[in-house]
């Protein structure tokens, strides 16, 4: 199946010199969520304005289903919802009246049940008939995501989808993204709650300074970059690490007071065995802990490496 979004040798340049993003290559498969990770300023913005139509590229040319976002321009727009990080909504209209109103923007015909089926699944059924202008800023959020989704668009961009939300909301907000997946939209996010990548994406891309710097699954980055480690900690300090240990790669550390295990570079070896070792060495074990690197160590550790 072709990906639902293809980006080649894309770049945009403005004319005081300065280059927003530097040649990025990626695809997009329906129905996954994609994750896009960045500090400020790296250009997460600047390449979903540049696919939604809103920033013309440099160079380079994207698809959307298909459909060149330039050459067929109403095609691609029409297959794309966009949730922009700005609040812009029409302050003194109802959220009914906003979203069916957003919906004949595309030329889809009047379809007052799925409208209503949409508030219901973004908690706004009780506000259909509230002015916008009256809503929370959380409420608010949830009717830029139900004008994005009237016109049913089969790709759904989110910029910064839960700022200023919180995290009752920002829960829902999963739960909706994860349902949409369901039904075959595909979900493209960028986010500054590390948490929210990890617990809903499918694949993780991490731009810095315009430049895509890594693509990947977010199993296989956890499982790449990611670190488990064990420490346990000593009743009485060892001066120096027992022979008897030494397959097991441990580091002394805190004045011998600490044991670090690190698991993933000892796949083969088992820790219950290594626990049994440490007590026939009657070397006593006064607490233990684990540790995995999150997904956010991780990126500040990508990101920091680069500048």
């Amino acid at each position: 199946m072709p990906p639902i979004i293809s980006i080649a040798n894309l770049t945009k340049s403005y004319a005081t010199g300065s280059q927003a993003l530097q040649p990025i290559n990626l695809d997009i498969d329906k129905g996954e969520i994609f994750a896009l990770l960045g500090p400020n300023g790296a250009g997460k913005t600047t390449l979903i304005n540049i696919i939604c139509g809103i920033v013309t590229p440099s160079s380079g040319h994207v698809t959307a289903d298909g459909h060149d976002i330039i050459r067929d321009y109403r095609a691609a727009r029409a297959k794309i919802g966009l949730v922009p990080q700005e609040l812009t909504t029409d302050a003194f209209e109802t959220v009914w009246a906003t979203v069916t109103f957003s919906r004949g923007l595309f030329g889809r015909a009047p379809n007052p049940d799925y409208v209503t089926r949409l508030l219901r699944d973004l908690s706004l059924s009780d506000k259909r008939n509230s002015k916008i202008n009256t809503l929370s800023g959380g409420m608010k959020r949830r009717v830029m995501i139900a004008k994005a989704l009237s016109h049913e668009p089969d790709i759904l961009f989110l910029d910064e989808p839960t700022a200023g939300v919180d995290v009752e909301l920002r829960r829902d907000m999963w739960n909706l993204v994860r349902g949409l997946r369901e039904r075959g939209v595909t979900v493209i996010l960028t986010t500054h709650y590390i948490e929210e990548a990890e617990e809903m994406a499918d694949r993780i891309g991490i731009i810095n300074r315009g430049a895509l710097i890594l693509v990947e699954e977010k199993h296989e980055l956890m499982k790449k970059l990611g670190k488990r480690q064990l420490t346990l900690h000593l009743q009485e300090p060892l001066a120096l690490i027992p022979s008897e240990l030494v397959a097991w790669g441990l580091e002394l550390k805190s004045d011998g007071k600490e044991l670090v295990y690190n698991m993933d570079g000892n796949t083969n070896l088992d820790i219950s065995t290594l626990l049994k070792r440490m007590s026939e060495l009657s070397i006593v074990i006064k607490d233990l802990q684990t540790h995995q690197t999150s997904l956010e160590e991780i990126f500040v550790s990508l990101v920091s490496s680069r500048v």
